[in-house]
């Protein structure tokens, strides 16, 4: 029995054999073939490349994750804890605190310094018109001067609901005073006589 199946496997043997020479015998079969095995070399050296390709890529990717991991753990062993944490951001509200303050205080120092310069403006103004009070009352008191030398009478000029003066003699003394109402119209005729006396 054993040899039975012994001869069946080599007939089995034979058989393939003899398809394989037909097959062999066709040209266009082994230029097949050979395509074939070309395409699988060439397929086998671009899968080889892209292994390499993809090793090499493989490599540096896990060179970043290292060194992320690294800078990760470097960050983490600088990052303050919890307690110092709120202590900076208690150091920090203060300070926001104290700037807002001084803020504050700045800007009410500018209106003072505003105000300051509308009052200076003003004083200014009331310099100007002071200086020029004093220039027309230097240039009355003279007019004055001019018309008591002229007239010797010397007007008194505090109650203005009257006309009344002094008339003064040429040695500069008081001769007698006088003393009108400004609504009965004889005053002018009379002051007129009094200057025209001297």
């Amino acid at each position: 029995m054993g040899k039975s199946t012994r001869m069946i496997d080599v007939e089995k043997l034979i058989s393939y054999s003899d398809d394989l020479m037909e097959v062999l015998k066709d040209r266009r079969d082994i230029t097949n073939v050979t395509q074939c095995f070309q395409h699988f070399n060439d397929l086998r050296s671009h899968c080889d490349s892209d292994s390499k390709e993809v090793h090499r890529l493989l490599q540096e990717y896990e060179a970043m994750i290292e060194a992320c991991k690294k800078k990760t753990e470097k960050a983490k062993s600088e990052v303050v804890d919890g307690a110092e944490m709120d202590y900076l951001q208690k150091e920090f509200q203060e300070e926001f605190e104290k700037e807002s303050q001084l803020k504050e205080e700045f800007r009410a120092i500018c209106n003072e310094i505003m105000e300051l310069e509308r009052q200076r403006g003003s004083i200014e103004e009331q310099k100007k018109k002071l200086r020029k009070f004093e220039q027309d009352k230097l240039k009355e008191q003279r007019k004055l001067s001019m018309y008591a030398s002229i007239t010797n009478i010397i007007p008194d000029l505090k109650d203005q609901s009257k006309i009344s003066g002094h008339v003064v003699g040429r040695d500069k003394k008081v001769v007698k005073k006088f003393e009108f109402d400004p609504s009965n119209m004889t005053a002018c005729d009379s002051l007129w006589k009094m200057i025209n006396s001297q």
